[in-house]
């Protein structure tokens, strides 16, 4: 990494770092996200920062912004756009929709329908979106970041494994500690941090580090680290759904940004082994006769924990 990439690097963590206080391992997680050309969950309770998390990002670095409160009504022509006829050139015109940003916040993304979620899988995965039979390509970056409360679930529509699968990560944000809320109060009593944000880094200098992130080296004794993880997600009976073969790769591209962040063009183990549980958790899927018996603290989490810990890291 050249001296100038470094300073814009340490400039986006610290710019964000002024919206979200003492969360310094979700905000390194978002950039991961951003510099892998992921998709992020954040599934956390309310008021913790989800979205702050989002509009400090997007606004760290020149792009277009949008944020798309997902209901119960909401239509997929409100994501994606609509044709609208123009009676002066006789012609449909395409007006697009808030799908067309760079970064893109899909605000309680599991309070719409079905239909409306899956309008973004093509845009996740392909940037690109299909209307009236045409193919639109996104801006670059695109960057979808999703927010859902995991414990309200009235009027709610849980995310189908096809669209979870789409997600790079799923982090949470989890409460402050004692200091940092003290800190949080201080600071707000004088101004909105969020507000005052200035953007430290252009497009193009994201779609640079992108390109390099591509080229970190990974060993080929690393890629079987990763592949013996992720076949025994595939083997233990304490999961009905391993891990696809986008997740292994999703795994890779984050252990590739994760290295970038440090100043590395190689992998080690542990940018793989730091990473797995986020980028794992929400594709696998508990067995039901293992659920049934598991207390509330042995979520899929742990038993991702307990596969990571069990494979013999290479030398």
């Amino acid at each position: 990494m050249s001296t100038a990439t470094s300073q814009i690097v340490s400039q986006l963590q610290r710019s964000i770092s002024r919206a979200i206080y003492g969360k310094e391992e979700a905000i390194q997680l978002a950039l991961i996200t951003l510099l892998a050309r992921g998709h992020l969950l954040i599934e956390d309770v309310p008021g913790v920062g989800k979205t702050t998390l989002a509009q400090a990002l997007a606004k760290s670095f020149h792009c277009t912004f949008q944020r798309i409160q997902f209901t119960s009504d909401l239509l997929p022509s409100d994501v994606l756009g609509v044709s609208v006829y123009n009676p002066e050139s006789r012609e449909f015109e395409f007006r697009s929709g808030p799908i067309f940003a760079n970064v893109v916040l899909a605000d309680e993304i599991n309070r719409t329908t079905p239909r409306t979620q899956s309008a973004l899988l093509e845009a996740m995965n392909e940037a690109q979106v299909t209307v009236d039979g045409k193919t639109l390509q996104l801006p670059h970056p695109f960057l979808v970041i999703a927010t859902q409360n995991p414990v309200e679930h009235h009027g709610t529509y849980p995310l189908p494994e096809s669209q979870l699968d789409r997600f790079l990560m799923r982090i949470k944000m989890g409460y402050p500690s004692h200091e940092t809320e003290r800190e949080i109060l201080r600071k707000h009593i004088h101004d909105d941090a969020l507000a005052a944000l200035e953007p430290v880094a252009d497009v193009s200098d994201v779609l640079e580090m992108q390109e390099s992130v591509a080229r970190v080296k990974v060993d080929a004794s690393l890629h079987d680290y990763a592949l013996e993880i992720v076949n025994r997600t595939r083997k233990t009976e304490q999961l009905a759904l391993g891990v696809s073969p986008r997740g292994t790769l999703m795994l890779q591209r984050a252990a590739q940004a994760r290295a970038f962040l440090d100043g590395r063009d190689y992998c080690l183990p542990d940018d793989f082994k730091q990473l797995a549980v986020a980028v794992f958790s929400h594709r696998v899927v508990a067995s039901s006769r293992h659920a049934s018996l598991q207390k509330k603290s042995e979520t899929t989490e742990s038993v991702l924990r307990e596969i990571v810990d069990s494979v013999r890291v290479p030398l």
